[in-house]
């Protein structure tokens, strides 16, 4: 429970502080704590690795060890024992593309932290009901700024909400108008064969962009 509840604490302290989430799918074991280290020097510390990359787990653990100030995790996971798998390498946080309740109950067991995609306010409550510790508007293509309003309208004023999909530095502020928390920010941020230089300037670039959505 004491980690459950230390790692909520860290996860609410980065939403609040710069609540993007790094999706570095594709990438390399060997090049984890270089792209880890071009992240975390940008200030951000959502960072987390799609279980359909290569040997992802041994980046998390990596990106865990080199990086205890982050919240280090897994995306893609779609059962149980991928949620077993990840927390073994040492990852905080858990990011599926839809609600399962079983990866909800075994995430809560573990003490990690869980967000699940949704796209219906059906969806949004029940996984909300099962621990959800934020919600994934997944894929955002399909959720425009004006459906985020609508949702944002019914759920309550804590939920955080994170479109995921296409989200680039021009449509941020249209969806943070509209009631986004934060951002998941997949290949405009890193794509297999970007340098860690290549990955901190798109880094400070949606970090600008964010603050420029506060300013709005």
């Amino acid at each position: 429970m004491t980690t459950a509840m230390n790692h909520t604490a860290r996860f609410d302290k980065a939403m609040q502080d710069l609540p993007l989430v790094a999706i570095l799918r594709g990438l390399q074991p060997a090049e984890a704590a270089d792209i880890g280290t071009a992240l975390v020097a940008s200030g951000w510390r959502l960072i987390e690795v799609p279980l359909n990359s290569p040997d992802p787990l041994k980046s998390i653990a990596t990106l865990a060890s080199q990086f205890p100030n982050a919240l280090i995790g897994a995306g893609t996971v779609l059962d149980a024992q991928q949620v077993r798998d990840v927390h073994a390498a040492g990852g905080q946080l858990i990011v599926a593309p839809n609600f399962n309740a079983e990866v909800a109950a075994e995430a809560t067991r573990m003490g990690l932290l869980y967000v699940p995609g949704v796209m219906t306010p059906t969806e949004a409550f029940a996984a909300l009901a099962a621990g959800a510790h934020a919600l994934k508007l997944f894929p955002a293509e399909m959720i425009s700024p004006t459906a985020v309003k609508a949702m944002r309208a019914v759920l309550l004023v804590e939920a955080k909400l994170i479109p995921v999909g296409g989200i680039h530095v021009r449509n941020m502020a249209e969806y943070r108008a509209a009631g986004a928390s934060g951002f998941g920010i997949g290949s405009s941020l890193f794509k297999p064969g970007m340098t860690a230089a290549q990955v901190q300037r798109q880094a400070l670039e949606f970090k600008s962009a964010w603050a420029g959505t506060m300013r709005a």
